[in-house]
């Protein structure tokens, strides 16, 4: 197993959940939860990065390794690239993303995907996993990604890419087709430290706005993305209350 470190974004305010990383998820805060269940990996170190000098204290007084980056960041990439300076990572080092708010991802899913971005040979890695559901095809709310021959990104989408023409026009009629390959994307990235580093130097683009998907940005700039495709469905994150409830619920019962 390659070395590799996690980082986890965390900011403060967020739109839906407002201070959801300090809230109790099974007696600790949510964040603690997240950071604490990525240190199961084989992560050599675990660290989060926020926005705010209360998650600051939170992360100090759980013992867990917290860098305090600006407010300014857009994206958690835009943090972690921070993150990647601060701490001035060698550059062929893996930084495996992960978000504040999934206190219950699978380490061996962490594991897989650093092995991944070694094996691929590439900058950026993520994982995606098939959907078959019609309500999941069309939910905005969950990321889609196509892949060329050789498991890259070609685009990641909240519309159901690849569109079927013959079976979404008429919903009434809805059938999928055992060869058409939907992906749900996952957000877990792993990188190289030296293109983290680099990200916030990228221009932007108006994809990545309008999506509001910030790894658009990578591929605008011609930058691969290897997508690691599991079977499994990895247990969905908090981003609303009825999100934290549910998870409650499982972690009550750990």
């Amino acid at each position: 197993m390659n070395s590799f470190s996690v980082l986890i974004p965390a900011r403060m305010h967020s739109t839906r959940l407002p201070h959801k990383m300090t809230l109790n998820l099974g007696g600790v805060p949510l964040i603690i939860r997240t950071a604490k269940q990525a240190s199961k990996s084989s992560a050599s170190k675990v660290i989060v990065a926020t926005d705010h000098p209360d998650i600051v204290t939170i992360c100090k007084e759980h013992d867990i390794d917290v860098v305090l980056t600006q407010e300014k960041h857009k994206t958690g990439t835009d943090r972690l690239s921070e993150v990647a300076t601060l701490l001035n990572l060698a550059d062929n080092e893996i930084v495996v993303n992960v978000q504040g708010d999934e206190p219950l991802i699978d380490p061996q899913l962490i594991n897989q995907l650093a092995e991944f971005i070694v094996h691929q040979q590439t900058e950026i890695a993520t994982i995606a996993h098939p959907i078959y559901q019609e309500d999941e095809i069309f939910n905005p709310h969950i990321v889609k990604v196509v892949l060329d021959k050789l498991n890259n990104a070609l685009y990641f989408s909240r519309a159901p890419i690849p569109f079927y023409r013959d079976g979404f026009m008429d919903r009434t009629q809805f059938k999928l087709p055992q060869n058409l390959n939907l992906l749900r994307h996952i957000g877990i990235y792993a990188y190289t430290a030296k293109f983290l580093k680099t990200y916030t130097q990228m221009a932007d683009c108006a994809l990545e706005h309008t999506e509001c998907l910030e790894q658009l940005r990578a591929l605008y700039n011609g930058h691969k993305i290897a997508v690691l495709t599991t079977p499994l469905t990895p247990v969905a994150g908090v981003d609303t209350l009825e999100d934290l409830q549910r998870i409650r619920q499982v972690v009550s019962k750990l």
